[in-house]
């Protein structure tokens, strides 16, 4: 019987390198096949003892992920074989060298970049991050180590339903925080949107299966509606003798999710819910036009609204994308988004970074320079960088900005700069020296700040100054990683002689008060005073802005902190907490029963309830804090902070009241009020701690913080307050303070 099993999956794993290969055949040169069928062979005898999760042969995951590079990355032989081999080295006994005498230096290059760090890290690091800036590193030599990164990612989200719940929420939350927006950023839509909805199904998985069914419920008569849209529009396009496609297609089920959350309105009020596509097949030279002249055609027959008109085929976004989008009103009384495009530009926003070069020759340079120049800022980044990995992603990810702002120098040139862009970033992006000796600007010949935020159409011209210097201030309002890195060069060597002397001054006083000054004592002083690492509590102390006398109060403190922590010499400040759910008969918190083992509190940025999805996050000075997986904060702590995250889940008999929020909306009348608090308080016996109303023109919208026992009394709350004449909706709303 085993036998025939391992029969059957050896030529399932044949069946799908020969489908592997049909995909790419298209683009292989002399001798590629032979290369991916070495590399497909190495990487079968490597993985041979593997399985996955799931229980299928592990080989079946790096051939999904070559195949992903193919069809839906549009990459060629390199990233197949890169792909084949990308877990070898780390999960296998095959050496990186090994690699590169087989496949060359390229294919070594981009698997050494997919390879995690291993080994120890220092104080305050995450692996996580660690092994984010090592992969991106690559990127200065070569984008395909990103992209196969990418598909590798799609591929376990797709395959992420054998996982354990607390791996899950890791992946998901760095999928999120980092994946997602990096796909946006290298133009591809198709699979940002997938990571996003495969996100959804898995945060909130009631959710994304009820949107699902929604909209598959209404897919006949979403077609029917196109089909009477596009009527008037297809004859007039036959008519002109254009050759064209159209598609009609909803939007993602997380855009759709977060525009219901946004504006807190059911599916049925979501008016946007598809976008109407018109793909013209047209020379290069002639797009511009052919685009235009269909916008006039579509214009000719709906009324547009002015304010959504998105002209990204004049001026393309920084990461290529071109498009023409314009929203109509239907004769049903519908606004309907129409994006009109040429098929270049489609595999463009489909495939992003790779369809560049299947296009590249006699394009436009200033359209194909966009996703280069922001490539080469990030590898400007990635060279000058050289502070923690956490504050290294937390740069990076300011630069994975969706929108962008489009300036002009004094001479006329367009500057592409992140949305939320200062004076001083433009100065910046001239120069380092214009930066650095910015007083001010002149945008449209008036003065401004150097903190005035760029608008679209700006002309700047930069006003300097010799006698100018960077200060700390600057780094609050610029946005650029390439301003951030360049102030805090000039910082540097200030700062570097201010920590020296602030140390010497916190020695001496530690001296005086008799307490013994090493490594762990710094560090509880820079967790104490709230600094980011202990070199920014030197420098305070240098400067003067942290008064020397104060680190007496952190003696009263440390003594009052050892009575409930007992904090051990060489580990973090939240060792003692670690240690405990680091003991190997016991890898989760139960939350009900734990509480005089450790010491933990609920999050207020969520307020977490029993029956709600739940976390532990090991704090520095506070214990354990539990959040909800669907908190605002979790995508950021899971996905930076790992080595923090306990796993974590509710005793059944946990009967304490826990803080809820409600958010009330509905028809003002009189009495409503009475009968909301009367089902809170007298019909369920629910405490209230506040409720705030705001009543405009018939309208009110309150907010409700209540103690219920679990998300099951929380949802019998709910659907009785649905029923109050008058009220319209009812959700669970969350408090938004950062903890």
């Amino acid at each position: 019987m085993i036998a025939v099993d391992l029969e059957a999956e050896r030529k399932e794993i044949l069946r799908r390198y020969r489908r592997l290969l049909r995909k790419a055949k298209p683009f292989l040169k002399d001798n590629d096949a032979k290369l991916i069928k070495k590399a497909f062979n190495l990487s079968v005898e490597a993985h041979k003892e593997m399985r996955r999760k799931s229980g299928e042969p592990y080989i079946f995951h790096p051939l999904a992920v070559a195949e992903i590079c193919v069809e839906e990355i549009g990459l060629g032989t390199t990233s197949i074989i890169a792909a084949l081999l990308h877990d070898v080295v780390e999960d296998t006994e095959v050496e990186l060298d090994e690699i590169k005498s087989s496949f060359g230096p390229k294919v070594a290059k981009i698997i050494d970049g997919l390879t995690k760090i291993s080994g120890v890290f220092e104080h305050g690091s995450s692996q996580q991050a660690e092994n984010f800036r090592k992969m991106l590193l690559t990127l200065s030599e070569d984008v395909r180590v990103i992209l196969v990164k990418l598909a590798d990612r799609l591929h376990n989200m797709r395959t992420l339903g054998s996982m354990p719940r607390h791996k899950q929420l890791k992946i998901i939350s760095e999928t999120i925080y980092l994946y997602s927006p990096l796909a946006h950023r290298l133009g591809l839509y198709a699979i940002k949107s997938e990571l996003e909805d495969l996100w959804l199904k898995y945060t909130e998985p009631e959710v994304y299966v009820d949107l699902v069914a929604k909209i598959a419920e209404s897919k006949s008569s979403r077609n029917r509606f196109i089909k009477s849209f596009m009527n008037p529009i297809v004859d007039e396009l036959d008519r002109t003798g254009f050759s064209y496609e159209v598609k009609g297609r909803p939007k993602s089920i997380y855009s759709i999710w977060n525009k219901m959350k946004k504006q807190n309105i059911p599916f049925e009020e979501v008016y946007d819910l598809f976008a109407v596509r018109i793909i013209l097949d047209t020379p290069y030279d002639q797009e511009k036009a052919a685009c235009w002249q269909v916008y006039s055609i579509v214009t000719d027959f709906y009324t547009p609204n002015p304010d959504r008109l998105r002209d990204w085929v004049s001026t393309p976004k920084a990461n290529g994308y071109e498009s023409l989008h314009t929203t109509v009103m239907s004769r049903a009384g519908r606004w309907v988004e129409v994006q009109i495009r040429t098929q270049r530009m489609n595999d463009i926003a489909e495939k992003g970074y790779a369809a560049h070069w299947k296009y590249k020759d006699g394009m436009n340079p200033a359209h194909e320079s966009g996703l280069e120049s922001w490539i080469q800022k990030v590898r400007d980044m990635l060279e000058q960088n050289d502070t923690n990995a956490i504050e290294f992603v937390d740069d990076f990810r300011s630069n994975l900005f969706s929108e962008e702002v489009f300036v002009f120098t004094p001479k006329g040139d367009l500057k592409i700069l992140p949305s939320g862009a200062t004076a001083l970033d433009f100065a910046f992006d001239i120069h380092t020296e214009i930066g650095a000796k910015c007083l001010g600007a002149k945008v449209n010949n008036r003065l401004v700040p150097l903190n005035y935020q760029l608008k679209n159409g700006d002309q700047i011209e930069i006003l300097t100054s010799n006698k100018q210097r960077p200060n700390e201030d600057w780094l609050r309002f610029v946005a650029t990683s390439k301003a951030k890195s360049k102030i805090k060069d000039t910082l540097k060597e200030t700062k570097k002689q201010a920590a020296i002397d602030g140390k010497e001054i916190v020695q001496r006083k530690l001296k005086q008060m008799k307490v013994p000054f090493d490594g762990d004592v710094a560090n509880q002083l820079r967790a104490y005073f709230e600094e980011k690492t202990v070199t920014d509590f030197y420098y305070k102390v240098g400067r003067g802005l942290i008064d020397p006398s104060q680190i007496k109060n952190f003696k009263d403190f440390k003594k009052e902190r050892q009575k409930s922590l007992r904090v051990k010499s060489k580990d973090f400040e939240y060792s003692d907490d670690f240690k405990k759910i680091e003991d190997p008969g016991k890898d989760i918190l139960l939350i009900g029963e734990d509480m005089d083992v450790l010491d933990y509190r609920y999050a207020k940025c969520c307020n977490p309830i029993p029956g709600d999805d739940v976390f532990g996050f090991i704090t520095v000075n506070e214990g354990i804090k539990i959040h909800r997986t669907t908190c605002p904060n979790a995508p950021e702590l899971l996905s930076r902070h790992g080595n923090r995250i306990v796993k974590a889940k509710w005793m059944s008999q946990q009967q304490n009241a826990f803080l809820a929020v409600l958010r009330i909306i509905g028809t003002d009348r009189v009495g409503l009020m009475r009968d909301v608090t009367d089902i809170i308080s007298n019909e369920l016996k629910v405490n209230m701690q506040s409720i705030s109303i705001d009543t405009e023109t018939g309208i009110f919208d309150g907010q409700i913080r209540l103690y219920v026992n679990s998300t099951k009394h929380l949802d019998q709350l709910i659907s009785k307050l649905e029923k109050v004449t008058g009220v319209m909706r009812v959700t669970r709303h969350d408090s938004r303070e950062v903890n």
